[in-house]
């Protein structure tokens, strides 16, 4: 790549926006410490929380969703230039540390003749590294608008006719999570500035951008930017006022079903290491077992993997079986380098199937109706059949239904490991 790419005007603005420094800092001679990053995500500027750690020879960095770090594979760092690997997203910053002190470079795919898209990166130094003010402080205090919205909005999923947004506060600082019944937007954090909250997030994948401002008779307007241009605004609501106005979120638990529920969940298919692995098999005789299906492209199935590889470790000694069937991009099914990261990097001990193309999902799992979400959990009783379904997954930004969904999660496995066979 280029020693040094152009840095983008509104990104560089965003950042003084969010960041008044007290005073100029010297030119960094390493990249380690905190930064305020952004990337160009078509139209979209999003500005996030960034650090890197440089400890001898060993080189890492990590973004994060809301407290939680998602931290590189592997990393390099030679005469500033810092490459860092996240072999899970299949996907490589790599940057050049530059005069001015910041970093200036690309998050691109790390695999040759990829299509996904690469996205200009540039940060500079947080003044709360360097000894400044972490941010502006509001010329008012700022309404409150921590609390469970609905926001009624057209979805691509059936049966979906609104969204939730879950939002915390502390003063001027606000966190939010967008949860639709396919899982959440990960943790959107930012501040007020004019009487209008800007919140984004980005953890590696899903970049969001979103503006929230309260209206005069309560309700919030909700401004979705998009990489195209595409923007939509929203109106949001209180729970209460939605439920009387009868606007509802989809029950992730009735979204998805199958055909016959008497008859039992069927797979087939080859494992990372070639060997095919069916329902039939001697192993799974008997078995409770928890069916994830998802793809290691996917944020929320890396959101939900860790819960389950706990469910397994914990309940395998009873009986539990978890099997994730993977459906990854065509340019993955022949070497699915990327799936084999993920189950590295997420240390997983249970089963992981290569079942297919996202396109082939309805092909390959023909039993199930309203398939439409990643992930999709199918938990299967003893018997084989199917006892219940959930749809999505809400990770720990959404708070009480990320509580919740674990509560659910163990509750149902325990309850079928205590039927008999």
């Amino acid at each position: 790549m280029p020693s040094r790419l152009p840095a983008s005007i509104a990104t560089l603005a965003l950042i003084a926006s969010y960041w008044q420094p007290a005073s100029v800092c010297a030119a960094a001679t390493s990249p380690a410490g905190s930064w305020f990053a952004g990337v160009t995500v078509g139209t979209m500027e999003v500005p996030f929380r960034f650090e890197v750690a440089v400890r001898g020879n060993a080189v890492s960095g990590w973004f994060f969703n809301g407290e939680e770090r998602v931290t590189s594979s592997s990393g390099s760092l030679d005469a500033g230039h810092l490459v860092l690997d996240f072999d899970s997203y299949a996907r490589r910053l790599d940057v050049t540390l530059q005069p001015d002190g910041s970093l200036v470079g690309l998050y691109a795919p790390s695999i040759p003749g990829s299509t996904a898209v690469a996205y200009p990166f540039h940060a500079a130094r947080t003044p709360a590294a360097a000894g400044g003010a972490a941010s502006a402080s509001p010329a008012a205090a700022p309404p409150s608008i921590a609390g469970l919205w609905i926001v009624p909005a057209e979805s691509r999923k059936a049966g979906e006719k609104a969204w939730r947004l879950i939002v915390r506060q502390h003063g001027d600082e606000v966190s939010a999570a967008i949860l639709r019944v396919d899982g959440d937007s990960g943790a959107l954090t930012g501040h007020w500035r004019d009487g209008k909250l800007v919140l984004s997030h980005f953890d590696g994948a899903r970049p969001a951008l979103i503006d929230l401002e309260p209206g005069s008779d309560g309700t919030l307007a909700l401004e979705v930017h998009s990489p195209d241009g595409a923007d939509r605004t929203l109106t949001a609501y209180r729970a209460r006022s939605a439920a009387r106005q009868g606007i509802e979120a989809a029950d992730p638990t009735r979204h998805t079903s199958v055909v016959d529920l008497k008859a039992p969940f069927q797979f087939r298919f080859p494992d990372l290491a070639g060997h095919v692995i069916a329902n039939t098999d001697p192993r799974f005789r008997g078995k409770v077992m928890v069916i994830d299906v998802a793809g290691s492209w996917c944020p929320n199935c890396h959101d939900e993997a860790p819960l389950l590889e706990a469910l397994y470790r914990k309940y395998r000694a009873r009986g539990l079986e978890v099997i994730t069937l993977a459906f990854e991009e065509p340019e993955q099914l022949a070497d699915p380098v990327r799936l084999r990261a993920f189950v590295r990097d997420f240390g997983l001990e249970y089963t992981v199937l290569l079942a297919g193309s996202p396109q082939e999902l309805h092909d390959k799992l023909p039993q199930a109706t309203g398939l439409d979400a990643y992930p999709t959990t199918f938990f299967i009783g003893r018997d084989g059949r199917v006892r219940g379904v959930h749809a999505g997954f809400a990770a720990p930004a959404t708070g009480a239904f990320n509580t919740r969904l674990k509560e659910e999660f163990a509750t149902t496995i325990e309850r079928l490991l205590a039927e008999k066979g």
